[in-house]
């Protein structure tokens, strides 16, 4: 039951303080708040708003504002460009904000954007008049703070979550009483090649490792394989389920974390229902605004940090390209380049970017040059490991000429000869016999 001091009003009523010309903002991935979206497409429909700017980084469920009927009504500007409003993005309808994940918040805080009305979701009131923001914190806690208007529904699915993602009511201006499932993630189990991958990664962490790495099949394969290790902590941006049984084995336990001892550190969060269950009032786990969790020099505090990222396509010199397909923008930056760079300043740490090395129609995914309008998201000067399922090399201090040489070694084997040609004829007739 709510609070009975607490006024709610209908989701139609509350999307009422939206004007045109507004920038809203949306609580993430799991915490989309899609009975004030609906709402909000409602007065879109009738003709009411026009010229509303939405943001957010990605979220689940449908997205409605971005689809072609919603022209010149909502414009979606995305920091991270999701499976849901990736098809809008490259066909125009919508578009993305290239931004590091860990400057997302200062895009509001410094006024970059404006933040007219935060729609958001939070657990009921605890006995203090504190409500938890759950599984997004991540730019959210930014929006709710320099909004003109709050808009939360206050939904007992939502986890009563600790660290920054605890606000007191007197941030919230507007309350909608809702009951709505938080958005499961539906994962699928590691193939033969993502398990190979799992396992070279795996091979690379040591014991008392602080991880962060994201969601999916290959993180899930990586995880799969650390049951016998020790005292590893988490300081990442996000986690899901594979992390649960290496906690509830003792694995994971932050014991050797240079800062947040024995908790582990997350902004957003999305898995199953066991998560989501995982992290209500549980003070082992700290949801963490994104300026924090995704700082370089913060997340160097920490030793032995070992990062594991993915990527779409990697050059011979080792540029990284993970959030477009040529000129299509299929992710975003998110916390790649944060991570890398902070696990690269930590004590012992480890920057990974592991892929397959060929596509699903048997494409080379190292390839001479990236494609024609791919963009660099890790440079070559950031990159340090690189795994595929054949192999693990360290791009770190070496040359052009050996870097190739190297990424040449973990390709598909079908591949290989080509690429070695294609080496051949940038780096000269001596490059085969460098070695």
């Amino acid at each position: 039951m709510l609070n009975k001091t607490i006024k709610t009003v209908s989701p139609q009523e509350a999307v009422k303080v939206i004007k045109s010309g507004d920038h809203v903002h949306l609580s993430s991935v799991a915490s989309a708040p899609h009975s004030l979206i609906n709402a909000m497409c409602e007065r879109g429909r009738a003709g009411e708003l026009k010229n509303v700017h939405i943001h957010h980084l990605h979220t689940e469920g449908p997205a409605p504002y971005a689809e072609p009927e919603f022209e010149g009504i909502f414009q979606m500007d995305s920091f991270f460009v999701g499976s849901n409003v990736r098809k809008s993005t490259q066909a125009g309808y919508a578009d993305y904000i290239p931004i590091f994940l860990s400057e997302t918040q200062k895009l509001y805080r410094e006024g970059y954007i404006k933040c007219n009305v935060a729609m958001i979701q939070v657990c009921p009131p605890d006995e203090h008049g504190f409500v938890s923001l759950g599984t997004s914190v991540d730019a959210t806690l930014a929006a709710v703070e320099t909004a003109d208007y709050v808009i939360a529904v206050v939904n007992p699915n939502v986890p009563r979550a600790f660290g920054d993602a605890l606000i007191p009511l007197s941030m919230i201006d507007i309350f909608v009483e809702g009951n709505e499932p938080l958005e499961p993630a539906h994962f699928t189990q590691p193939d033969e090649i993502e398990t190979a991958i799992g396992k070279h990664c795996a091979a690379l962490i040591e014991d008392g490792a602080t991880l962060q790495m994201g969601i999916g099949a290959i993180p899930n394969a990586v995880l799969a394989q650390l049951g016998n290790h020790k005292n590893l902590g988490i300081h990442t941006e996000m986690f899901a389920d594979g992390v649960l049984p290496l906690v509830e084995k003792g694995v994971i336990n932050g014991a050797c974390k240079g800062i947040d001892k024995g908790k582990m550190v997350s902004t957003f969060l999305m898995g199953s229902q066991k998560v989501y269950d995982f992290i209500h009032n549980n003070p082992l786990v700290l949801m963490m605004d994104v300026g924090y969790t995704n700082d370089p020099f913060i997340i160097a505090k920490n030793p032995r940090v070992t990062a594991i990222n993915s990527a779409l396509q990697v050059d011979l010199t080792g540029q990284v390209c993970a959030d477009s397909l040529g000129t299509k923008f299929f992710s975003g930056v998110g916390g790649q380049v944060d991570f890398i760079y902070g696990a690269s300043r930590s004590i012992g740490g480890k920057a990974i970017i592991a892929m397959p090395s060929v596509t699903n129609k048997g494409i080379s995914k190292i390839a001479p040059t990236l494609a024609d309008g791919a963009g660099v998201v890790t440079t070559r000067n950031h990159i340090h490991w690189f795994v595929t399922e054949h192999g693990a090399v360290n791009l770190y201090g070496k040359t052009l000429q050996e870097r190739a040489r190297l990424l040449i070694s973990v390709a598909h084997p079908d591949h290989r000869e080509a690429l070695d040609k294609a080496a051949f004829e940038r780096f000269g007739s001596h490059f085969k016999f460098m070695f």
